[in-house]
């Protein structure tokens, strides 16, 4: 009777490894379930990435106002006649220096033929 409940246990050990290993067990479902959710997450910022690209493009086509403040942060241009005033605030006096904005270049001389 021994060998008959072992045989059987054995059996059903045999039966259940390909449940959980193989090739659609539950372990590699749970897998391909955690790359899916990784996907959609990653999805869904590039989504957000796209839609402010596009945005910003809008902006850039439709008015001088996008082109213009781009111009004053990242290339540190200002309107001639104009002051540049950088304020600090409390987590800005702490930095050790701060680096000012270059100034604009010359004006290229025109000559004409």
């Amino acid at each position: 009777m021994r060998l008959i409940t072992l045989v059987l246990a054995a059996l059903l050990l045999l039966i259940q490894i390909p449940l959980w290993v193989g090739k659609g067990g539950w372990l590699r479902v749970s897998e391909l379930e955690d790359k899916v959710a990784a996907a959609h997450v990653h999805t869904e910022e590039l989504k957000a990435r796209n839609a402010k690209l596009e945005s910003e493009v809008r902006d850039l086509k439709d008015g001088t106002g996008a082109v213009e403040e781009r111009a004053r942060l990242e290339l540190g241009m200002i309107k001639q006649n104009e002051v540049f005033v950088q304020i600090l605030g409390s987590n800005d006096q702490k930095k050790e220096s701060a680096t000012p904005l270059p100034p604009p270049p010359p004006p290229k001389p025109v000559t004409t033929p």
